[in-house]
């Protein structure tokens, strides 16, 4: 049987970066992104080798930045790349070939030349329907756009499409944040995520909006974010969305499968500047320089940093914390296959203190939150974690 294996490949370009974000992204020339995608093809190619025959690529990633702002033929040969040196598994659901995109960059050749290379889920960063909002986000896009590309989307034959937003925006109303939310439900995605805002030291909104700052009030109080969070989970199952992780939302089984794969700890090979990896129980991160990757692949040396190997312990306390994010849980069967140890003999106590306090649920051979333990999941999920 073959072993799983996902894919991420980083393309950190942007028109202008987002007062909250802080993953690794830049404003490039053409000259520099044509470098980078040729040490991308490079880096892909000799990554095989770490590899034995048995892994199948059940998922590819395409994450930023904004990989829609490249030509999109740069995108299919990418792709192609990764056909020509790994071996993809197919059946009804796989590979789930993703790629996130900016409405503001999207246009029907765009689209089709996605769908001929064979992607098959698109990922839309909208964030919010309201027009002031998007400005304070520091996005380049209006809602108009979003409406605009969306139509286009579905007109390209696209029938798997996420739609990110944000909550407990500054200065945002549960009023407002209602109305974005009834908005995408209208429009009918197969996958909703929303995420309440965390403001990020080294981002514009943390000079702006952390705790010490000027505009910290700005920030809805503790009561509003809950009101919007309730309100989330209430209208997305009213609207036949299944919640499947703490913050996403499905139709159709249509689950994003390449980020199940990471709480599940399937090994997945990232690409690229500050693309991370996780393989063979040892993490690692390539280094989150463009010019020093492009000048470390061109030159043969190797780029990846930041290598751990993670111990039992580790290992354990990932396997909790990252399968309990899922509503499924997890199956002991499957923690006494990869560690030799009952789930018990580690997390006993653990367990029964959040049995008891109605936050976690024991069904036969499976753990998982309750409701109200997915309301409270940081405070559960830390007990896992902090284990002497």
């Amino acid at each position: 049987m073959s072993k799983r294996l996902g894919i991420y490949i980083h393309l950190p370009f942007c028109a202008r970066k987002c007062n909250y974000c802080d993953f690794y992204s830049v404003v490039s020339g053409e000259e520099e992104k044509k470098a980078y995608i040729k040490a991308l093809k490079r880096e892909i190619e000799e990554r095989v080798e770490y590899l034995s025959c048995d892994h199948r690529v059940y998922t590819v990633y395409f994450g930023g930045g904004t990989p829609s702002i490249l030509n999109g033929n740069c995108i299919a040969e990418l792709l192609e790349t990764v056909r020509k040196n790994f071996k993809l598994h197919t059946d009804d659901f796989y590979p789930e070939i993703t790629i996130e995109c900016n409405p503001a960059t999207l246009d029907k050749e765009k689209l089709l030349i996605y769908k001929n290379a064979g992607i098959n889920r698109l990922s839309l960063g909208l964030q919010s329907t309201e027009n002031s909002e998007l400005r304070l986000l520091g996005r380049i896009h209006s809602y108009e756009d979003f409406l605009r590309s969306y139509e286009l989307v579905r007109e390209a034959g696209f029938s798997n499409v996420n739609i990110d937003l944000i909550s407990a925006l500054p200065k945002q109303s549960v009023f407002s944040y209602e109305k974005s939310l009834d908005r995408v439900v209208k429009l009918n995605p197969e996958h909703i995520s929303s995420y309440s805002l965390i403001v990020e030291e080294g981002t514009p909104f943390f000079e702006r909006y952390s705790e010490n700052a000027a505009f910290f009030k700005d920030l809805p109080c503790e009561e509003v974010e809950r009101q919007m969070y309730e309100m989330t989970v209430r209208k997305l199952s009213a609207a036949g969305y299944h919640r499947y992780e703490i913050s996403n939302y499905s139709k159709n089984n249509l689950h994003s499968r390449h980020n199940i794969s990471y709480w599940e700890r399937v090994p997945y090979l990232g690409f690229g500047a500050a693309a991370s990896s996780f393989f063979e129980n040892e993490r690692y991160k390539n280094t989150a320089n463009i010019r020093e990757y492009i000048g470390g692949i061109d030159s043969g040396r190797d780029v990846r940093e930041e290598k751990v190997s993670l111990s039992l312990t580790e290992s354990m306390a990932e396997f909790m914390f990252l399968g309990l994010r899922c509503t499924n849980g997890i199956k002991k069967n499957r923690f006494f296959s990869e560690f030799g140890k009952n789930l018990e003999e580690v997390y006993g106590k653990e367990i029964k203190k959040h049995i008891k306090n109605g936050l976690l649920i024991e069904d036969n051979n499976i753990i998982r939150l309750s409701d109200r333990g997915l309301d409270l999941s940081n405070y559960v999920l830390c007990d896992f974690v902090n284990l002497d």
